[in-house]
């Protein structure tokens, strides 16, 4: 693909997971989105889901594999499904793009432990785990996307993990509160490790107000940059990301990270005009956003 396609604006999707569930989708223990995949009944709410963001004005769905990580499915008692659920992910994705031949596909690889957290496992081990997750999403995907990332490690092991498939990559990088990476890093630690198959830096799984407090500083990274905004209230809970979601969830991460009420698509509008207006060239959606929130930020292009 063209490694300049993210320097005009462009428009990606919204938040899969949480809309699956607003759409009727049973949680199934902490599967979250990977159970659309799982159960076949849900295959063409699937499918309708990403569909419907195209036609909000998306240019890029991302595969429906964040919770298809080994971790997450050992923990369901489904590892077996592995292989399964990321090739149907894709196949899944490629037949929208048969429909709508203009968009292109992310290979959505998410954090391969916790969620919102440093990977504190060695390099060859978080390498290992992102290659065999790339690797089966390779065939269908026209660009790995790296989805919420806490550290910089993470993203030096990324870009390893995906360059015998000689397809470049676009950064996801999340910040709970403040500045600073879940591991303590800066955005601009990252310089030092990005290579010429970069397509992009992204903020992603943030509130507005976050990405705002980064905006200059992702912005002198000096590469085309935007976000992916979410409608949680937090995404640093009291008791932590994982412990809250096992304890407390029914299965909607909304339960206990609060769900926004204030973003409407209106003013997601409003928002992503003034980050575009201050060089963002990458819009979308995250958690809580649909396709309403897409096509606001569809409509700036």
């Amino acid at each position: 693909m063209d490694l300049n396609f993210f320097k005009q604006t462009r428009v990606l999707d919204g938040g899969m997971g949480q809309e699956l569930l607003a759409r009727g989708m049973k949680p199934n223990g902490t599967l979250w989105s990977a159970n659309a995949i799982l159960n076949e009944n849900y295959h063409k709410l699937l499918r309708d889901t990403h569909i419907d963001f195209v036609k909000a004005g998306a240019e890029v769905i991302v595969t429906t594999t964040f919770t298809t990580r080994r971790k997450r499915l050992k923990e369901n008692n489904i590892e077996d499904k592995f292989e399964y659920l990321n090739k149907k992910a894709g196949e899944i994705a490629q037949e929208v793009k048969r429909e709508f031949p203009n968009i292109l596909i992310a290979g959505g690889l998410p954090p391969q432990e916790l969620t919102y957290e440093a990977d504190e496992r060695n390099e060859e081990d978080i390498t290992k785990t992102f290659n065999e997750q790339a690797r089966l999403l390779n065939p269908y995907v026209d660009f790995f996307y790296f989805d919420v990332w806490s550290s910089i490690k993470e993203f030096k092991c990324g870009i390893k993990a995906i360059k015998e498939f000689k397809k470049p990559y676009l950064i996801g990088i999340h910040i709970s509160e403040g500045t600073k990476l879940p591991s303590g890093e800066k955005i601009s630690d990252i310089k030092s490790i990005l290579d010429d198959q970069l397509l992009g830096v992204m903020l992603s799984c943030v509130s507005p107000e976050n990405y705002e407090k980064n905006l200059e500083e992702v912005k002198n990274l000096n590469v085309p940059f935007g976000f992916k905004l979410n409608g949680f209230m937090t995404t640093k809970p009291k008791d932590g990301y994982t412990s809250s979601y096992f304890k407390n969830s029914g299965g909607n991460p909304n339960e206990f990270l609060g769900q926004r009420h204030d973003l409407t698509p209106d003013v997601i509008g409003k928002i992503a005009k003034n980050f575009k207006q201050n060089g963002a060239t990458i819009l979308g959606g995250c958690c809580e956003t649909r396709p309403a929130h897409i096509k606001a930020m569809s409509e700036l292009k």
